[in-house]
């Protein structure tokens, strides 16, 4: 009798230390509030100074039309403008390296879209002394449609807003990992040019990137600059944007 009465205490014993156990593994935390807050972050760290929008995309391409620029259609047309040097080589460095998935015969751009990313390069390496990363250069109307199959944010190949990496003009500078402070610079750095209409950036939200549109004009600011006995580094001015499309 006193041996079932003992059995009978240990049981006892056992399910009171055993309930607690089951108790805090039978719940699971949902997991979806997680992703929700880390949703809920995303969307407050994205505020840019230059949003994308339908507008931008038009003066784009107003700039590549006014300066009668094509449209690069296949690999053969855009090596024709490597040999002929309408298209030039980006060249990484010290203060430049590239998305290591670019394609070494897309490193390309037109000279005053790399003259844009030499001065760029240089002022944030001399403020921080570390690169710049390009991600994307010049692009063919055939990259731009299979890019287009599984990036729905892209830009179309064709029409009134096609992407302007198209004719060379356009380049993507890494955003992702830049502190809030080196965001800031490379956004003060581009709003004087944007004003007097020698740049069209885009803070895209899903790449996370600059994308950039160098205007032909750029080189010959450049030059009055460099004439004047000064660094081409932007300052504050009266505002002369691009044209904007009627």
């Amino acid at each position: 009798m006193n041996r079932r009465i003992q059995s009978a205490t240990l049981l006892f014993l056992l399910a009171a230390v055993w309930a607690p156990a089951f108790a805090l593994h039978s719940y699971v935390a949902p997991r979806h509030t997680h992703r929700v807050r880390r949703a809920h972050l995303r969307h407050l760290r994205w505020n840019p100074v230059f949003r994308p929008s339908r507008e931008s995309l038009l003066l784009q391409n107003h700039e590549i039309d006014r300066m009668d620029l094509p449209r690069i259609q296949d690999d053969a047309e855009l090596e024709q403008l490597k040999a002929s040097e309408d298209l030039v080589p980006i060249l990484a460095g010290p203060t430049l390296r590239f998305d290591p998935r670019l394609d070494p015969d897309r490193r390309y751009c037109r000279p005053w879209t790399r003259e844009f990313l030499d001065d760029l390069s240089q002022a944030y390496y001399n403020e921080f002394r570390t690169s710049i990363q390009v991600n994307s250069a010049v692009r063919t109307v055939k990259v731009q449609k299979k890019l287009r199959r599984h990036n729905r944010n892209a830009a179309p190949a064709e029409g009134e807003i096609a992407s302007s990496h198209l004719a060379g003009i356009t380049v993507d500078i890494q955003r992702r990992g830049l502190s809030r402070e080196q965001i800031k610079w490379v956004q003060d750095y581009m709003r004087p040019l944007k004003d007097q209409g020698l740049i069209e950036p885009e803070e895209e939200r899903r790449q996370w990137v600059f994308h950039v549109m160098v205007s032909g004009r750029y080189t010959d600011w450049r030059e009055s600059m460099m004439l004047a006995g000064e660094q081409p580094i932007p300052e504050a001015s009266e505002t002369a944007e691009l044209p904007r499309q009627q």
